[in-house]
């Protein structure tokens, strides 16, 4: 279906941006974060690299998604309960519940850490604070009130890009860095790509960026999947340049973020980084004694982003699965089990929080587990985007399927190496 009338210019182009931008925002979660920071301050610049190799490959995976939520008119889930068997649904939602539920106790505790850090209060009183804030937010509010709300906070990550410049990093060794791969084969930095293509390209976007071309359709009144199936070529070319912008703009936050800490805590000899306050170290040159605050900002408001949609995704994806009523909008009396599926999930996921793991290190660890659990859903999503009885007529160009395949293999080929250190 086609978007609204075109306009042309800034307006235009801002008119574009919609689930791509969301979702973008959402990939520099929490989890997100701590693992650029870990990545900068234990190698400094020689992961810069990564940056613009997994940008390509990122945003091929999730345009794959955002064109079968466009053309199929359903989400992921629903398309593999459409088309496929049973076990290949249920296999790629319960890849999706494993890791969300990990992701989802991560983020919450980084959020309650950082807010500990400000008030002194213990962190435990805060986790299941800002679990029933989300959660009664999406009930009484909904997702895209949040958005607006809270995306200005994500803002404070472009704060990365300033305390970079202020870092005076050697400008050569970084321009080397972010274009001559260094890649030694290592325990610690297998395990740092893993992390890092796993936080990157995780399974909740996956599924989050097809529900969410989904909603867009519903808000325009295409209430019923026959009236939102097929997509016009403007169509098509506004989710690119939708999710492109989305993506870019999430790896160019990664990039700085790997920078700044590389020039800032790497530089200083703080190589690992077991706690908020050491995170937050690298905004110094920036902030000066307000770097925590500014550290804590970023966290929080990345959560607020990122929590509701893991939780989101995990819900969208069972109800999905089970044909039951369900969107980031509908009232709750309309979707109960929907939002039940998200309590549980919150719930879930703060009951991870009680392995006693640091929340910074529980955050690199969630990075892990997506890294891991990633690769069987992108071969998943190349098939369902080769199938005509899905995609018709925009099955994926030659462009997308080599993109879609090398970071499928380059994720497979992180994990099994990382399992060989095991």
């Amino acid at each position: 279906m086609d978007p609204p009338a075109p306009v042309r210019g800034v307006r235009g182009f801002l008119k574009k941006l919609g689930p791509g931008l969301i979702t973008g925002a959402a990939d520099d979660d929490p989890s997100g974060v701590a693992t650029y920071s870990a990545a900068g301050a234990q190698f400094g610049f020689a992961l810069l690299w990564t940056a613009p190799v997994v940008l390509p490959l990122m945003a091929a995976v999730q345009l794959m998604c955002a064109r079968i939520g466009m053309v199929a008119g359903q989400g992921l889930a629903g398309v593999l309960r459409s088309y496929y068997p049973r076990w290949v649904l249920w296999f790629s939602c319960a890849l999706l519940l494993v890791a969300n539920t990990v992701n989802i106790g991560a983020d919450l505790g980084a959020m309650a850490a950082v807010a500990s850090m400000l008030t002194g209060a213990p962190a435990a009183v805060f986790a299941p604070l800002f679990a029933a804030l989300i959660l009664g937010l999406l009930v009484f509010a909904s997702y895209p009130v949040m958005a607006r709300v809270f995306k200005w906070l994500t803002l404070v990550l472009f704060a990365y890009v300033g305390a970079a410049f202020l870092a005076r990093p050697h400008w050569g060794e970084v321009l080397h860095a972010t274009v001559v791969p260094h890649l030694a084969f290592d325990r610690d930095v297998v395990l740092t790509l893993v992390a890092i293509l796993g936080t990157t390209i995780s399974p909740y976007l996956f599924f989050w960026q097809a529900d969410e071309e989904v909603e867009e359709e519903k808000a325009r009144g295409r209430t019923t999947i026959a009236s939102r199936r097929g997509a016009s070529p403007r169509a098509i070319r506004a989710a690119r340049v939708d999710v492109l912008t989305g993506m870019t703009i999430s790896v160019v936050i990664f990039y700085f973020i790997v920078l700044t800490t590389g020039a800032t805590l790497h530089a200083a000899g703080q190589t690992q980084i077991a706690t908020a306050e050491q995170a937050a170290q690298a905004l110094r040159p920036l902030a000066g004694a307000g770097a925590a605050l500014l550290f804590s900002l970023g966290i929080i408001g990345t959560g607020m982003l990122g929590v509701p949609v893991l939780a989101g995704s995990a819900a969208l994806a069972i109800a999905e699965a089970e044909s039951w009523n369900a969107g980031m909008s509908e009232k709750p009396r309309r979707a109960i089990r929907f939002y039940a599926v998200m309590a549980v999930s919150l719930l879930a996921g703060m009951v991870m929080l009680r392995t006693g793991v640091p929340a910074i290190r529980m955050l690199f660890w969630a990075a892990v587990v997506n890294g891991v659990l990633a690769p069987p859903l992108i071969f998943v999503i190349l098939v369902v985007c080769n199938d005509r009885r899905v995609m018709g007529e925009w099955r994926n160009t030659r462009a997308l399927n080599v993109l879609g395949a090398l970071a499928g293999l380059a994720m497979t080929a992180a994990a099994v190496a990382l399992l060989a250190f095991l």
